[in-house]
């Protein structure tokens, strides 16, 4: 049995969508899933920076919710 706990989630443009998933198995030790666009991800070089950020934005987001729930557990 698994359980599956989205991280952060993100628009980059109109079709593309960047998820982050714990996965925690009973058998198994936890694991990161980052899921990332199907095809490449195109933008105008000006939207680049946004996009970039939103990159960086989701990971930090995705790293303080592990570090939350791994605080939870060692209570």
């Amino acid at each position: 049995m698994s359980k599956v706990t989205t991280l952060a989630e993100g628009q980059l443009t109109a079709v593309g969508t960047i998820t982050i998933e714990l996965v925690e198995a009973d058998e198994t030790p936890a694991v990161v899933i980052v899921t990332w666009p199907a095809k490449p991800t195109v933008c105008h070089p000006r939207r680049f920076p946004d996009v970039a950020a939103m990159v960086a934005r989701l990971f930090a987001s995705a790293s303080t919710a592990v570090s939350r729930i791994n605080a939870r557990k060692r209570l």
